[in-house]
């Protein structure tokens, strides 16, 4: 049992490690880089022109919805390409669970035609 513990403990250590690293860089980033502010480098930048509204202006929730749609659509493709090559070794159950995991994300995908995530022409 104590061994079980030593190897949490290392891995905590690591964890550790790894804060008081990303501390300590950010740290000296701040203490060292000198910071010099003017009103062209603060003031806000829409490709050359003036901006049009405030920068804190709010979103339509589409965009937000095409974005997860996205964020899916990319795990499932990476999802997808090592299932596909290993499916000879997964036999009829892993083809099984693959069909399963391509409904769920297809029945996502209806809702979200579903609710006008991806209809251009609303708004």
């Amino acid at each position: 049992m104590n061994t079980y513990l030593l190897e949490y403990k290392i891995i905590l250590l690591g964890i550790l490690a790894a804060f008081l690293f990303a501390l300590l860089v950010f740290s000296l980033s701040y203490l060292l880089v000198p910071r010099y502010y003017y009103t062209e480098k603060i003031s806000p930048y829409e490709c050359g022109f003036d901006p049009f509204e405030d920068s804190r202006s709010r979103f339509d929730v589409r965009f937000y919805l095409v974005a997860i749609l996205f964020i899916v659509f990319d795990l499932e493709v990476i999802f997808l390409v090592p299932w596909a090559l290993s499916l000879r070794h997964l036999g009829n159950f892993g083809f099984l669970l693959g069909l399963i995991f391509l409904t769920i994300l297809t029945i996502g995908f209806i809702y979200e035609i579903w609710k006008g995530a991806v209809d251009a022409n609303e708004g």
